[in-house]
C-alpha cells in the first residue's frame, strides 16, 4: 500500500543534483550519464539489480568515491567531496547495510560516538550524554533507556539508533542503504514511521532497496538503475511493481536474455536427502522450510539480507538454530560443529572464497585437504595427493594447469573450481553453494555451472543460494524463494522468468 501523506513538489531547484555523471573503474564502466535529484523533504527510493549503479552513485554522493566525470551540486552550489567527513559537513549522512554499532556500549555512547558532550574540565558529561540522547530518540518517537547496552536491542532499533547519529551529527540529506532487509514487519513499520516524521520535518532521504514493496510504500518518487545508467525516475502514484521490474530488467525493448527464464524440471520420485523445516535463528531465518533431493540442484533466491548467508552456515553447522528440524534421510539432526557436518556427508561452498581457501599454499594442497584422512594413514604423501589434483586440473580445465603454483595467483573463476575440486574425490550427501559464479566471467561461469551439474548426475543433492536471479535460473531443477527469512514462494515445474523471481521476492 503506498503512503498517503506524500509531500509536494518541493520547489524549482533541487536539494542534491547530480548532471551526467559517469564513473570508470579501469576499462569499466560504473555509471554513464547519470541525472539524479533529491528535493527537500522527499524520499527518493532508489532500485535495480546487483551492479546497477545504485551502490556507485550513492558512494559518489556520500564522498567515497571522490573521481568523476559529470557535476555535482546541493543547493545549486557545485560541489566535489572528498571524504565522508566532507559530506557529513555537507550535511550528508549515510547508514549502511551493515551497522557500524559498537554493541558492548550504551545507546547514549552510540548516539554520540566520537563526539561525546564534555565537563569543565574535559570529562565525559554523562548525565547530559544521556538527557540529550533521551530526548533525540524521543523526538523520533522512540521509548528507549539511553542506558541502555546496545547489543541487547533488536536489529530493528539498532538501526533506528544508528539512524539518530547521523541526524545528531546534522545531516540535512540520510542515505538509507537496504534498511528494511533485516527488520521484521513490527520494526519496517516503526522505521516508516520515524521517515515520515523526518520528512515531515524537512529531511530528505534517499531509499536504497531491492525490497520493492518498501520502497512503493514509503517513497515520493522512485529512481530505476540499469547496467550503469538512469532509466526512469517517477512519481510513486504512477508505478506498480511489475511497471518497476519492467524498467529493471529492460523487457519491452530488448526481449528476454540469456539466464532469463527457464523451464524447471523437478521429480518428485528422487529422495529427499535433506528436509529443513521450519527452522529460525532468532534473527534472519524465520520459519524456512525446503526439501533437497537426490540428483536434484534446489535453487534459493532472495535479496541480500534476506537469509541465505545464514540458512548456509546453519545446515554446514556454523551458527545454531534456534527452532525447527533438519532431517537427513529422514532421521532429524544437529550438527553442532562444521567436522560433525563433513561427518555427516555435508559440503559447503562460502560465497567468499577466502573462507575455505588458503591462498599461500599451493594447489594440490588445497585439492587434497579435505580428503586427508582417506588418503593418509600415518605419513603425508604429496605424491597421491598430486597425483588426485592433476586428474582434477584435467577434468575441471584449472588454468593454469600446474598444481604445485599458489593458489592466490589464479583467477576467481579458477580458485572456485579448486573450491569444487575438493569435493569431487568423495562426493558429499549434500553439496551447499553460496554464490558459486559471484564475481567470474562468462568462461569462468560456463565452466562452473557444468561443474554443479555433472556432481547433479552423479546423485549429489545441491542446495544453490544466490541473490543472482540469472545464476538460479540456469542451475536449479526447483526453487524457493526466500523473503526477509522466510518463504515467499515456491516453482517445482513449468517456465519461470526472472521477473517472476523478483516479483516474489
Amino acid at each position: 500500500m503506498q503512503d498517503s501523506t506524500r509531500t509536494a513538489s518541493g520547489g524549482d531547484t533541487p536539494l542534491l543534483e547530480l548532471t551526467n555523471v559517469s564513473k570508470h573503474f579501469g576499462g569499466v564502466m560504473a555509471l554513464q550519464n547519470v541525472d539524479f535529484s533529491l528535493r527537500a523533504g522527499e524520499i527518493h527510493g532508489l532500485v535495480g539489480e546487483n551492479g546497477a549503479g545504485k551502490s556507485t552513485t550513492m558512494k559518489i554522493i556520500a564522498g567515497v568515491h571522490t573521481e568523476f566525470d559529470g557535476v555535482m551540486k546541493i543547493k545549486g552550489r557545485e560541489v566535489r567531496l572528498r571524504s565522508a567527513r566532507d559530506a557529513l559537513s555537507n550535511s550528508i549522512g549515510m547508514v549502511h547495510q551493515e551497522l557500524s554499532i559498537v554493541p558492548d556500549l550504551t545507546v547514549a555512547e552510540n548516539v554520540f560516538l566520537g563526539n561525546q558532550p564534555l565537563n569543565a574540565i574535559g570529562a565525559v558529561d554523562w548525565r547530559r550524554m544521556n538527557r540529550e540522547a533521551k530526548q533525540l530518540l524521543a523526538s523520533l518517537g522512540l521509548n528507549i533507556d539511553p542506558a541502555t547496552t546496545m547489543g541487547s536491542l533488536p536489529v530493528g532499533l539498532q538501526q533506528l539508533v544508528e539512524l539518530s547519529r547521523v541526524l545528531f551529527s546534522g545531516a540535512q540529506i540520510i542515505i538509507l542503504d537496504e534498511p528494511t532487509s533485516a527488520l521484521s514487519p513490527p520494526e519496517v513499520k516503526q522505521l516508516f514511521e520515524v521517515l515520515r516524521r523526518l520528512r515531515k520535518e524537512g529531511r530528505s532521504i534517499i531509499f536504497i532497496s531491492h525490497f520493492l514493496d518498501d520502497v512503493l510504500a514509503i517513497s515520493d518518487r522512485v529512481t530505476v538503475f540499469r547496467n550503469g545508467q538512469k532509466v526512469i525516475t517517477e512519481d510513486t502514484r504512477n508505478l506498480t511493481k511489475d511497471s518497476v521490474i519492467s524498467h529493471m530488467i529492460g523487457r519491452g525493448s530488448k526481449g528476454m536474455h540469456m539466464g532469463e527464464e527457464a523451464a524447471l524440471k523437478s521429480d518428485d520420485s528422487k529422495p529427499v536427502v535433506m528436509s529443513v523445516e521450519g527452522v529460525s535463528d532468532g534473527r534472519n531465518l524465520r520459519d524456512f522450510s525446503v526439501e533437497l533431493r537426490a540428483g536434484e540442484i534446489t535453487g534459493v533466491y532472495g535479496f541480500m539480507g534476506s537469509g541465505q548467508i545464514e540458512l548456509a552456515r546453519a545446515l554446514f553447522g556454523k551458527v545454531p538454530l534456534r527452532r525447527g528440524t533438519v532431517r537427513l534421510d529422514g532421521k532429524p539432526v544437529k550438527f553442532k560443529s562444521t567436522a560433525a557436518a563433513r561427518s555427516a556427508g555435508i559440503a559447503f561452498v562460502p560465497e567468499n572464497r577466502r573462507m575455505m581457501l588458503f591462498r599461500q599454499e599451493p594447489v594440490y594442497k588445497n585439492v587434497s585437504i579435505a580428503i586427508l584422512g582417506r588418503i593418509h594413514r600415518l605419513l603425508v604423501k604429496p605424491r597421491q595427493e598430486k597425483k588426485i589434483t592433476e586428474d582434477h586440473i584435467k577434468d575441471l580445465q584449472i588454468r593454469p594447469p600446474r598444481t604445485a603454483i599458489p593458489l592466490g595467483s589464479l583467477s576467481g573463476g579458477n580458485q572456485q573450481k579448486v573450491a569444487l575440486a575438493k569435493w569431487l574425490t568423495h562426493l558429499p550427501r549434500v553439496l551447499i553453494l553460496s554464490e558459486p559464479t559471484r564475481g567470474m566471467d562468462v568462461g569462468a561461469k560456463e565452466d562452473v555451472i557444468r561443474i554443479v551439474k555433472s556432481l547433479r548426475d552423479r546423485g549429489v543433492a545441491i542446495l544453490v543460494l544466490s541473490t543472482e536471479p540469472e545464476t538460479i535460473l540456469t542451475l536449479a531443477d526447483r526453487v524457493t524463494v526466500i523473503k526477509k527469512g522466510t518463504v515467499a514462494r515456491q516453482f517445482a515445474s513449468g517456465n519461470i522468468e526472472k521477473a517472476d523471481l523478483l516479483s516474489a521476492a
